[in-house]
């Protein structure tokens, strides 16, 4: 962070402005710095395909910072001076936990951005960009957990979250489509948790709040005439070999559909599908906080 003191002859207008350069600064930097060590962790990387997604990964940062460096430029009139935040990792586990850490840390700071702007252009890019940073944690979260299965639930076909998360431009037929697609895949997740492992108390109860979500859904596919999709989530799900990928794979399901629910919120909606979306997203953290309690103590 950069500690100064404002010239007292600033006005509210250009110390807000002023504000929100050194914000943009500082991600930039940011963005800068996970560009350079997500090269060195994809050298690192156990597998190919760990190596394929840290790359992936990394294009997002390079794409984060041109749009972050043009935001600069057009405030300020001047190009940025990236800097170098952190020390890369050297030992890959210690990348890999100090990337998710960052990308975790990094989702508040950009939605803090996008809530004190009032440029529609700046809120929209920064709020896309931590969707984008939240999808990260997930990946970085499967390569510590399974460093060698690590595409163990990730779907590689548009399905629910993920779909919604991986489309440009969204109507209102498609995220009520994405949504209700991403709980039938947490019921079926759920089902083979259970099945595999005997009752397990979170997954239990966390099951019957997303029947809950199903239920506050169903009103607005009939309300706005969209037809309800298949369930075809059998298809997407795998069943974890151990409770810590049962408890891994619950906490990228939750972090995928905050994601979602995010990326939907940017969009103008009709209030009744903005409330319903608002309370999912919002269950959607408190079952986060408990996965990853279970998780932890499974590591």
């Amino acid at each position: 962070m950069y500690l100064y003191h404002d010239p007292p002859y600033l006005t509210d207008s250009s110390r807000i402005q002023k504000e929100l350069a050194d914000d943009i600064q500082r991600a930039i930097n940011g963005e800068y710095t996970a560009i350079l060590c997500y090269e060195e962790l994809s050298k690192q990387a156990k597998t190919s395909e760990a190596k394929e997604l840290i790359l992936e990964i990394q294009q997002d940062e390079k794409r984060h910072y041109k749009e972050f460096t043009n935001f600069y430029k057009r405030l300020t009139g001047k190009k940025p001076v990236p800097k170098i935040t952190e020390e890369c990792a050297k030992q890959y586990r210690r990348g890999l936990q100090a990337a998710f850490k960052d990308e975790q840390n990094t989702v508040d700071f950009y939605l803090d951005i996008a809530d004190k702007t009032d440029d529609p252009v700046i809120k929209k890019i920064f709020q896309r960009a931590a969707a984008d940073e939240q999808n990260h944690a997930v990946w970085f979260l499967y390569l510590l957990t399974s460093p060698t299965s690590n595409r163990l639930f990730r779907q590689t076909i548009n399905f629910g979250a993920e779909g919604a998360i991986n489309t440009s431009a969204l109507s209102l037929a498609q995220m009520l489509t994405y949504a209700m697609q991403d709980e039938y895949l947490a019921q079926t997740r759920y089902n083979l948790i259970l099945q595999k492992f005997g009752e397990i108390r979170t997954f239990s109860r966390i099951k019957q709040a997303e029947l809950r979500h199903i239920a506050a859904l169903q009103p607005l596919f009939q309300g706005y005439g969209v037809p309800l999709p298949p369930d075809t989530s059998t298809m997407y799900a795998s069943i974890p070999e151990t409770i810590k990928d049962a408890y891994a794979a619950g906490v990228k399901g939750e972090i995928d559909n905050i994601a979602m629910y995010d990326k939907f919120l940017t969009y103008q909606l009709p209030e009744d599908v903005q409330f319903v979306f608002t309370q999912l997203r919002n269950a959607s953290l408190n079952h986060l906080a408990a996965f990853e309690r279970g998780l932890a103590r499974n590591l």
